[in-house]
């Protein structure tokens, strides 16, 4: 077994769904790894990671707005408000979904779905350096 490490930055500008499928298949392949698991996990408390449609994009914003209605931006609803409206409910969204995600690679490819692809969710409404730690475990 071999193993592969790389952590990919990416700027957000506000919140939403912000696609890294093609950058994480450059690194994939890129390690020659031919089969194994990747593991993805992003490095934050206010953004996570979801494996998702990215054919249709009204997927996107119905995502944000599903997420929205489960956890409003109301201060009043929280304690924690010291560093904003937007950052408890960003808490509470990135719990809801996934800080890391596990996708089988097969010929040096991410095995996703036709329809799949793999984003970062920002759940704050500044602009954010995001960081994604990626770990790939497998055979040359």
């Amino acid at each position: 077994m071999q193993q592969q490490q790389t952590t990919l930055e990416l700027q957000t500008q506000t919140i939403g769904l912000y696609e890294v499928t093609a950058d994480i298949a450059d690194w994939v392949y890129e390690t020659g790894i031919e089969n194994g698991l990747l593991t993805l996990m992003a490095q934050h408390t206010s953004a996570s990671l979801t494996i998702q449609e990215n054919a249709d994009p009204a997927v996107q914003p119905d995502l944000i707005d599903a997420l929205d209605r489960l956890a409003p931006m109301n201060p009043k609803l929280y304690r924690h408000i010291a560093e904003g409206a937007d950052d408890m409910p960003a808490h509470i969204k990135s719990a809801l979904t996934n800080v890391s995600l596990s996708i089988p690679v097969q010929e040096r490819r991410m095995r996703l779905g036709t329809w799949q692809g793999v984003f970062l969710i920002e759940h704050r409404q500044a602009p954010h350096t995001r960081r994604i730690a990626c770990h790939l475990l497998g055979d040359f």
